[in-house]
């Protein structure tokens, strides 16, 4: 093996995106050791067919082109999503005359369509592409990470070519959520989701996760799909995210109405995530309603930008009678606010179904806030005995822990979150990086072993 090549080609296109995924792969990335073992670590893009080496992460400040790089990267998407539509339609027509017709009327149509807007569009970014990045050159043995959420782009056709050179694949996994929890999702995420899983599963080599719950999921879902004698081939692992907010500015102004919420003296319990219908803030408000019927002067203050499905949760917060009286709302903080809620709130509260990971809990407790969440798996992974958890099926529950801590001041954890140490970026980076050189370099000898004792 020469070189781990970690790929970052969606938040290279996108910097000024600030969601959870891109949140791990920018600090991932810029945090990134040189080296490890003497084997070569670096940040790649995959841009029409090429791999390039990045220099800067961050955009330049040039909206013209950043405008048209924007505009290009939708365009490349519609021809991704084309080429699986073609991909679909190859693979049940028996006909190979129909076949042939098919992939003409497809080249045709991607280079008229697509092909030449595209051709313009990279010329025009090329002289600013490479400000941010060089070519480089793969070799065999290199070990390309999907870092990133490559289900949004188009590089399929180019991985499946570095595979053939001879280079690894290795897909960073941040959940499932899309495949067993689909009703959380609009169907088209669920079946880009479902067509990228399907083509990774194909082509990866091994899996790194961002949890072991997730870690473990991955495992029986290629076993279901696979079968143990393909996934036995395969290596899983899992690294850890990290906890600072790389965003946070001292010159940033924190947002004034935020500022105002935790200047009084009543307890403020702290909501942050993306709103969308897997995150359950409709428990959390069923929660809070029950503890403000019962006198609790506790209140609410929901972080996070909106997101889908969510209609009938914003009206009913824009139309509840506690509405900036002990309900608050604040859909664009940056991370200088967000430093601020972190360090006033009370507690932070957690009611989602599903996670990966939960990168809130962690930027709450290593600043010390202790955090209630939902009793699932991968929580438990995370807060142990540290954390509070509540029963999903019963809003009371949330409710009395809400109303038990808002009026003893004691939380109602096992173990004291004063206590609790997690890890920085810069060592998840390196969790990242050790554990995809140690499997990556043990796997032929366990493969070895493997075949040796089947024999």
């Amino acid at each position: 093996m020469t070189r781990l090549l970690v790929e970052c080609t969606h938040v290279f296109k996108n910097p000024k995106i600030n969601s959870g995924i891109q949140r791990v792969v920018r600090n991932v990335i810029n945090r990134l050791p040189a080296s490890v073992d003497n084997v070569e670590c670096m940040p790649v893009v995959s841009i029409k067919g090429q791999l390039y080496r990045v220099t800067r992460l961050a955009a330049l400040d040039t909206p013209l082109f950043n405008a048209l790089e924007t505009f290009g990267g939708r365009l490349e998407r519609l021809a991704h999503r084309f080429w699986q539509l073609h991909q679909r339609l190859d693979k049940k027509c028996s006909s190979k005359t129909l076949r042939r017709v098919l992939y003409v009327a497809y080249r045709l149509t991607s280079i008229s369509v697509f092909g030449l807007p595209l051709r313009v569009i990279g010329r025009l970014n090329r002289t600013q592409l490479l400000k941010r990045c060089t070519p480089l050159q793969h070799q065999p043995g290199d070990q390309l990470v999907l870092l990133d959420s490559s289900w949004h782009s188009d590089f399929f056709p180019h991985a499946e070519q570095l595979k053939r050179d001879g280079v690894g694949i290795v897909a960073v996994i941040y959940d499932l959520i899309p495949l067993t929890h689909p009703q959380f999702y609009d169907t088209r995420l669920v079946q880009v989701f479902s067509e990228w899983f399907d083509w990774i599963t194909r082509t990866a080599d091994g899996y790194m996760a961002i949890s072991a719950t997730v870690r473990d999921q991955v495992h029986e879902e290629l076993q279901r799909q696979l079968g143990a004698a393909q996934t036995d081939k395969l290596w899983f692992d899992y690294f850890h995210l990290g906890s600072e907010l790389d965003l946070h500015s001292a010159e940033a102004v924190v947002e004034p109405r935020l500022q105002r919420l935790f200047a009084t003296p009543e307890p403020v319990f702290l909501m942050v995530s993306t709103i969308e219908p897997r995150k359950n803030h409709q428990y959390l408000l069923d929660a809070f309603d029950r503890a403000w019927a019962a006198g609790s002067p506790a209140r609410l203050c929901i972080a996070g930008r909106i997101g889908w499905k969510c209609d009938a949760l914003l009206a009913r917060v824009r139309n509840h009678p506690e509405l900036n009286r002990r309900l608050f709302m604040f859909n664009d903080l940056g991370d200088t606010s967000l430093e601020h809620a972190y360090a006033h709130a009370s507690a932070l509260v957690f009611p989602s179904f599903v996670e990966g990971f939960g990168l809130p809990l962690v930027e709450a407790m290593q600043r010390g806030l202790p955090a209630m969440g939902s009793d699932i798996a991968v929580f438990r992974e995370i807060g142990g005995e540290f954390m509070a958890y509540f029963d999903l099926h019963d809003p009371q529950s949330l409710a009395d822990l809400v109303a038990a801590f808002a009026s003893s001041g004691q939380f109602p954890a096992a173990l004291d979150v004063a206590d609790w140490r997690w890890i920085g970026w810069g060592e998840a980076s390196a969790q990242l990086t050790e554990r995809t050189l140690r499997n990556v370099l043990e796997a032929p000898a366990a493969q070895a072993r493997q075949h040796a004792h089947c024999s």
